[in-house]
């Protein structure tokens, strides 16, 4: 298979129905593994062989995936505010519930990326009024 191909499965009644519109090609099946076979048959019988990757679309796992960025964003920026503190991987884990390599992982990605998704995770500066009364009773 020399061709990766992405196509949307929608759920109509008791069948996910799968669309390649730039070759013509539909397929269908009860489950996701036989929706793939089917649009994989279906692009053979027009000349094209690939491996297809199925993006099962619901408003619910719409919703779902939008929550899932919201997290990882969310995360992301913790880390770095936490890692621009000094605090330690294994402290950093145990406050995000999430295993160390996991959000070293994280981190090297959000550096590797787009300048501006640093700039997005930065946070203004605390104020007084952000802190505890020890933090501004303790500050020089």
């Amino acid at each position: 298979m020399n061709q990766r191909i992405e196509c949307l499965a929608v759920r109509r009644g008791r069948s996910w129905v799968v669309n390649a519109p730039e070759h013509g090609a539909f397929g269908h099946g009860r489950t996701l593994k036989t929706a793939r076979n089917d649009i994989e048959k279906a692009l053979a019988l027009v000349g094209v062989t690939a491996e297809v990757t199925l993006v099962p679309v619901t408003p619910e796992l719409t919703r779902l995936r939008s929550a899932r960025e919201d997290y990882t964003t969310a995360l992301g920026n913790a880390v770095l505010a936490l890692a621009d503190l000094g605090t330690s991987w294994s402290d950093i884990a145990e406050a995000t519930e999430v295993p160390a390599k996991t959000l070293k992982e994280l981190l090297d990605q959000r550096s590797t990326g787009p300048a501006d998704l640093q700039a997005e995770a930065e946070t203004p500066p605390a104020t007084e009024a952000d802190c505890s009364r020890d933090d501004v009773d303790n500050h020089p």
